[in-house]
């Protein structure tokens, strides 16, 4: 099994595992405790599309912000809400989702062990962790949680972009520092949003693994 880290742009046609910590993929995975399935939207009109069209929850956010008449994209806000249908848009996380090819989990620190186990399961011989990045660019708190999922695919074949991220991971407590420091954390930590961050730095508190599958999330059966 080969395991590869990429940044925003997807190659494999086997499996993917997509990496937006803070906050796409911590609110999807907390969001399965009380939604069947979530529709990824790519824009706002397409959420209230398919929200005119079939239901659902509008949770979302551009920048950062809650985007009016939405709630927002926030895994401690999620939890107040229950239905059948969430539909999620977001800046980073949702947009690489809707531009995958191949079967697609959602990984994330709260989920990291449960996620590994499962694309081990579903791949063929290739796993690609995909880090969603901000607006295109490199994100510190995506590199190091790919690197928290790694650590349990160790033992397979890494590239060395998937190694370097292993090791960046390996000290809990810089790891949490960095990602609390980090230019997406201020930027919620300025809107209001910090305890999202702060419960996003929990390892492995849910065995809920999101799997996409170009139209919906639902919930992997392990």
């Amino acid at each position: 099994m080969k395991i590869r880290l990429t940044h925003q742009r997807s190659t494999t046609q086997d499996l993917s595992i997509m990496v937006d910590l803070l906050r796409a993929s911590t609110t999807i995975t907390v969001a399965l405790d009380n939604f069947e399935r979530i529709i990824p939207a790519r824009s706002v009109d397409e959420a209230l599309k398919i929200s005119k069209e079939i239901g659902g929850l509008l949770a979302g956010e551009r920048g950062g912000e809650t985007i009016k008449g939405f709630i927002g994209n926030s895994p401690l806000q999620i939890q107040n809400y229950k239905g059948k249908t969430l539909i999620l848009t977001t800046s980073n996380g949702t947009r690489i989702l809707k531009s995958l090819r191949s079967k697609a989990l959602i990984g994330s620190l709260i989920n990291a062990r449960a996620v590994a186990r499962a694309a081990v399961e579903l791949a063929n011989d290739e796993i690609e962790i995909i880090m969603a990045g901000v607006n295109g660019r490199f994100a510190i708190e995506d590199f190091l949680t790919a690197g928290e999922i790694i650590y349990y695919l160790r033992d397979f074949q890494l590239d060395e972009f998937a190694k370097a991220a292993m090791i960046a991971a390996h000290d809990k407590r810089i790891v949490d520092e960095m990602i609390l420091t980090s230019n997406s954390a201020l930027k919620l930590k300025k809107l209001g949003f910090f305890e999202d961050v702060k419960f996003s730095i929990q390892r492995n508190i849910s065995n809920n693994v999101p799997i996409y599958d170009r139209k919906l999330i639902k919930k992997y059966k392990i």
